[in-house]
């Protein structure tokens, strides 16, 4: 298994897409009405696609998982960018801090962050943190999941995949428990790789304190699963021969 999917729910696929696209320099590679994916592959890092979805739901406060963008000595650079795309300055309380807190063109919150030796250029996205409610925990089921290790930083417990480049994947003390019944604006999509049976990775995510779930979508070809902290995560089948 390996993380592949960044996927990001929205009211027009197309015009968030092409925002997160030209900011992220993403190459696209599916343009639907209802579904736009741009592929992140730069060199030396691993390839990840930020995928679009239309959803009819607005925008909820506290998202539990955001972007952090590469920023250092760009830092400035990379907000005026944002903001010409259409991204605007969002005050979440958080005071006076290094990074600059943006907000895309639908009100998602992202992080364009200040310099940190853990962060590694080249890739556009530094970090991923995720809201836990019990670190070590998940930490134990997003490491079987994901395929990325453990990598020593400031943060509580971070992954990065194994080449040693890309995000970091930041599991994050939560400031407060998901409300019942909410889904994260942003989630993750793990795929299986050959050889690897969906239903023994499903059975091995609950061991590991992850639960399924129906939203009553009918049959569908991948898994729908929250992690322990109920973070949304789908298991995708092996890709096609």
């Amino acid at each position: 298994m390996e993380l592949e999917n960044l996927v990001l729910d929205a009211h027009d696929p197309r015009r968030l897409g092409a925002f997160w696209e030209a900011l992220l320099g993403g190459r696209r590679v599916t343009d639907e009405p209802d579904v736009v994916e741009t592929r992140l592959s730069p060199e030396g890092a691993p390839v990840l696609d930020l995928c679009m979805t239309r959803v009819p739901e607005p925008v909820a406060p506290h998202p539990r998982l955001h972007l952090d963008l590469l920023g250092g000595d760009r830092q400035d650079e990379v907000v005026r960018q944002a903001l010409s795309l259409g991204a605007r300055h969002l005050d979440i309380g958080q005071g006076d801090v290094p990074w600059v807190v943006l907000a895309d063109p639908e009100g998602n919150p992202f992080c364009v962050m200040e310099h940190r030796a853990e962060y590694r250029p080249g890739s556009p996205v530094a970090a991923l943190p995720l809201d836990s409610a019990d670190v070590d925990r998940d930490l134990a089921f997003w490491t079987a999941l994901s395929g990325w290790v453990a990598e020593d930083t400031a943060m509580p417990a971070a992954l990065r995949h194994p080449s040693g480049h890309g995000p970091l994947l930041e599991l994050c003390p939560e400031p407060r428990p998901k409300p019942p019944g909410t889904k994260n604006r942003l989630h993750l999509d793990v795929r299986l790789a050959a050889g690897e049976d969906l239903d023994d990775a499903v059975a091995q995510a609950l061991d590991l304190g992850g639960h399924e779930y129906d939203p009553g979508w009918g049959p569908l070809p991948w898994r729908l699963l929250t992690d322990p902290s109920g973070n949304e995560v789908c298991l995708l089948p092996p890709p096609r021969a």
